[in-house]
């Protein structure tokens, strides 16, 4: 591989382990990672159940990795060097933004109890805190943390005490405030681990992730303009649930990288066309390669003005430090150029001006070719807008089949959303019911915790009415005994009185 044209060399959608100059990081997961200016920065991340603070710089030009001297903020005054240069953190995001990484909450060995933004300064290679003022969210991890224009937008995550989140805030970078966003609809169920991205500006895109024992494979849309959530119909390949997984834009493309579900990674790289909303298996991987893996990065990086994905680091049973590129093919112009000679180029205009001509009522194709006849001039121009004709005619065929097939679509998918709309409908019916059933066993079961709270204070007595009841026994045990015995002495002193009687009338 030439050293210096190696992203050139490179096949279309296909992965590539990088050829690494010199030592390499420790291999890692959960870590972050952001490129500029043709380098990839790489902060943090876990190993071994041991958070790691260090950040790490891979180059592109020479392929070699290097470990990123900091300096602590100018206005902490620490100056000994004996500071940590940034707290070891696992779970968290990293955003370019101008000449900075931003760090966005993850595991560290800090109690903060409010979401914590730091920074790196990539031209002083200074660090700090930033100072954020509004409505800050609560501190959490596996979050996603997406840039819309000068907007980073936060979803989700999991806080300290292990709640599942699925709250939206956002952070004004120009002034530094948070404010959390009020939606309409229903919003994703709580989860971390998941990827987001942003297209035209205006969609925030959530999909997988997962709460404490359910793993997702869903995809859902926040209008940002209307603050409403959809879950809309997904075409396409069928997709795995996933959790871990890393995504990275390109235009209308969203690439989805890995992930797994705590049994298996995900070996196939996905691509979602934003626009279509149709998935589809770019690329497939061996079952324990490290693009398989939960916990990896994905970013986009520029080399000589073409884009490249890169990926990075992930755990499968086995932490990896690999770093991987792949060329996206581009896509095709959705109107391809045609006409490529100066005259092939007068007949288009020919055909243009007739168009222009009749677009207030039916195109005529015969019409058409007798003017753009008129307007050749000679045999070899003629021919070539005879082509051209019988072209648009092939293309207005294209196009009718497919609006056809767009019709019927849209007719499957109506009686789909009857038919849905009609179990919603029986859905929320039962949902009563069953809200009803709710409400009287809850009012059952108030009156039997009453009720054993009661029992529960009668045992407890029931121990000294037991003890009450051995001391009366064994006073009357007593009280039989002495009157036993007061019997006998009775007994006793009669019999004495008439033996004395009897006797002495014997000797009278």
């Amino acid at each position: 591989m030439d050293m210096n044209k190696w992203h050139k060399e490179l096949a279309y959608d296909q992965w590539v382990a990088l050829p690494v100059s010199g030592a390499r990081p420790s291999a890692r997961y959960k870590h972050a990672a952001a490129v500029a200016d043709e380098k990839l920065y790489v902060f943090g991340g876990s190993r071994n159940g041991r958070y790691l603070p260090d950040v790490q710089v891979f180059d592109f030009r020479s392929l070699t990795w290097s470990n990123l001297k900091l300096k602590p903020n100018a206005d902490k005054g620490d100056t000994s060097g004996s500071q940590e240069v940034l707290p070891a953190t696992s779970g968290h995001n990293m955003i370019r933004w101008g000449k900075k990484l931003l760090i966005v909450g993850g595991n560290s060995k800090e109690t903060v109890d409010r979401l914590v933004v730091r920074f790196v300064d990539l031209e002083s290679f200074m660090y700090g805190v930033m100072e954020t003022s509004g409505n800050i969210p609560v501190a959490r991890v596996g979050h996603s943390a997406t840039l819309i224009g000068s907007r980073l937008i936060i979803f989700g995550g999991e806080d300290k005490s292990s709640r599942l989140l699925n709250d939206v805030h956002v952070l004004d970078l120009e002034s530094m405030t948070w404010d959390a966003l009020n939606t309409m609809q229903t919003p994703p169920a709580p989860r971390f681990d998941h990827t987001a991205a942003v297209h035209a500006e205006r969609y925030l895109l959530i999909f997988g992730g997962c709460s404490h024992s359910v793993f997702f494979n869903d995809l859902h849309v926040l209008d940002l303009q209307t603050m409403e959530w959809s879950q809309p119909q997904i075409q396409g390949d069928l997709v795995t649930p996933r959790a871990g997984h890393a995504g990275s834009t390109f235009d209308d493309s969203w690439y989805i990288v890995g992930g797994g579900d705590n049994r298996s990674g995900c070996p196939e790289t996905l691509v979602l066309n934003m626009t279509k909303l149709v998935w589809s298996v770019l690329t497939v991987v061996k079952q324990r390669d490290p693009l398989a893996s939960e916990g990896l990065s994905a970013c986009s990086a520029s080399i000589d003005n073409e884009k490249y994905l890169v990926a990075f680091g992930g755990y499968n049973g086995k932490y990896s430090n690999e770093i991987f590129v792949m060329r996206p093919k581009p896509k095709e112009s959705p109107h391809p150029k045609i006409y490529q000679s100066p005259a092939a180029a007068a007949a288009a205009a020919s055909v243009t001006a007739a168009y222009a001509l009749t677009k207030s009522e039916k195109l005529d194709f015969t019409k058409l070719e007798n003017i753009s006849s008129k307007a050749s001039g000679n045999g070899h121009l003629e021919q070539n807008i005879t082509m051209e004709i019988e072209a648009s005619r092939e293309a207005k065929h294209v196009l009718d089949v497919s609006l056809a097939e767009v019709r019927a679509e849209n007719s499957r998918l109506r009686g789909e959303i009857d038919e849905v709309n009609g179990t919603h409908a029986e859905l929320s019916k039962e949902l009563q019911s069953v809200q009803g059933q709710l409400v009287a066993e809850r009012s059952r079961c108030f009156k039997l915790e009453a009720q054993i709270i009661e029992l529960q204070k009668t045992l407890e007595s029931m121990q000294s009415v037991e003890d009450q009841v051995q001391a009366l026994r064994r006073q009357k045990s007593a009280l039989d005994q002495d009157m036993e015995l007061a019997s006998d002495a009775q007994r006793q002193g009669s019999g004495g009185v008439w033996r004395w009687i009897a006797g002495g009338t014997g000797e009278t």
